[in-house]
């Protein structure tokens, strides 16, 4: 008789002997299970162990630091208390005249740092904070390092400084009056300001002039405030980059060999596409419409749209003779431009009638702006051999002077064409200063 199978299961099994003794108190369901709960044991401990050393504090360097908090979508707390200038040379090495002139920044404001990029370190600034390591445009430096303008790069860089960083500019023959801390009225928000510009010529009238048209409404840019990232401030940069590609397609030379005039200058790089750009932010930010320069002529109060404070003509360009802009001496007045920089117009001259000049020699006056107008009309309706024999009476008139002038005579007062001197600005009487403001120094 053969022996009875043995069932893994029964008791008497050679298997069933050697299995697990709580193995049949084990649901089978149970068990299967028994694996898939490890593994996910497993992943949470190794989930929680990775969260553990992403969190531990890892060596980076400041300028990374620094571009990658910047890069946030959230806005910066404050204004940077740094004021930025730049000039050829480093402050150890400057005029006296500039030497005093800077100094004026640090002494108003004491908390603030200060630094001037120079022509030898302007370019290390410039890849280090937009390299790989900050704002990573290398289309930035390739164009910065190819332009030669000096103006050009100069107003480039301080653009360029404000993205990057942010803080105060000014140029290095701009004299601080007043006390940074004093820019941002006290009825507005440090919080809800990201840039503080200010007028500077208001003078709408002429918005139709051949010449004075496209600079007879503009913000000031020799001083301004700008928090970091500044979409105004990258748009400047990317605006002049592709102007001064097209100016130098249509040259038919590289773009260090263009050459550019004084208007030119004013309305690619300077103070009319700094205007320019502001407004279309504005506008873009806007929901009643563009903004339009009749938002601020004839201000008498700060105005604060879309995040940018203008101040008035007086803050920042006070006692140019026009556009209402009072004098330095008055409490409104904050920082004094010396216009003694670079010289830069004698390298990119404005346009100059061979017989009667410059109409900018006229300071916005309307009665002179006329008269140059009709003058150089009545010029273009002459024949060639009149206007030769006009353009010899004037450069001889011109040496009379000059050799009269030299010999220490008395120079005649009237023009033999009828040409007024230069009109000097109409400055007003400098007011002594208040009681108050004998404090703040």
């Amino acid at each position: 008789m053969s022996p009875p199978i043995m069932s893994p299961l029964s008791p008497l099994s050679p298997t069933g002997s050697q299995s697990n003794p709580f193995r049949n108190r084990v649901p089978t369901q149970l068990r299967r299970c028994v694996p898939l709960y490890i593994a996910c044991v497993c992943i949470l401990l190794l989930i929680a162990n990775l969260d553990v050393v992403s969190s531990a504090p890892r060596p980076v360097s400041l300028s990374r630091r620094s571009s990658s908090s910047g890069s946030h979508s959230t806005k910066p707390r404050g204004f940077p208390k740094k004021i930025w200038q730049s000039w050829k040379v480093a402050p150890l090495s400057f005029e006296a005249e500039k030497i005093l002139t800077a100094r004026t920044w640090t002494d108003k404001n004491p908390g603030y740092r200060y630094e001037v990029l120079t022509d030898t370190n302007d370019m290390e600034y410039v890849e280090e904070h937009f390299g790989s390591g900050g704002v990573d445009r290398p289309d930035i430096i390739d164009f910065y390092r190819e332009v030669n303008a000096t103006i050009v790069k100069a107003d480039l860089l301080r653009y360029m400084i404000m993205y990057a960083e942010g803080g105060v500019y000014a140029d290095i023959d701009v004299e601080d009056l007043r006390p940074v801390a004093r820019w941002i009225p006290e009825r507005f928000a440090e919080k809800d300001v990201d840039l503080v510009v200010g007028v500077e010529i208001d003078q709408p009238a002429f918005k139709d002039h051949p010449i004075l048209g496209g600079k007879s409404m503009s913000f000031c840019q020799w001083t301004f405030m700008s928090r970091p990232r500044h979409p105004v401030m990258l748009a400047l940069v990317e605006s002049i980059m592709s102007w001064l590609t097209d100016v130098a397609r249509a040259q038919k030379v590289p773009i260090s060999q263009v050459a550019l005039d004084f208007d030119e200058i004013i309305s690619g790089t300077g103070p009319s596409a700094f205007t320019k750009a502001i407004l279309e932010y504005m506008s873009s930010r806007s929901r009643s419409g563009p903004v339009r320069w009749d938002t601020f002529h004839d201000m008498d109060e700060s105005k604060l749209v879309a995040g940018v404070l203008v101040r008035d003509v007086e803050s920042f360009a006070a006692g140019q003779g026009h556009s209402d802009s009072g004098n330095h001496g008055s409490r409104g007045a904050l920082v004094k431009h010396h216009y003694h920089a670079s010289n830069w117009p004698s390298r990119h001259p404005r346009f100059r009638h061979p017989v009667f000049g410059e109409v900018e020699r006229c300071n916005w006056d309307a009665e002179c702006v006329s008269k140059w107008d009709k003058d150089v009309a009545a010029f273009d309706a002459l024949s060639p051999e009149e206007k030769k024999k006009k353009i010899n009476d004037h450069e001889n008139f011109l040496k009379t002077q000059g050799e009269q002038k030299q010999f220490g005579q008395r120079t005649p007062g009237d023009h033999p064409l009828g040409i007024p001197p230069p009109k000097p600005p109409q400055l007003p009487l400098q007011v002594p200063p208040k009681p108050e403001e004998l404090k703040l120094k």
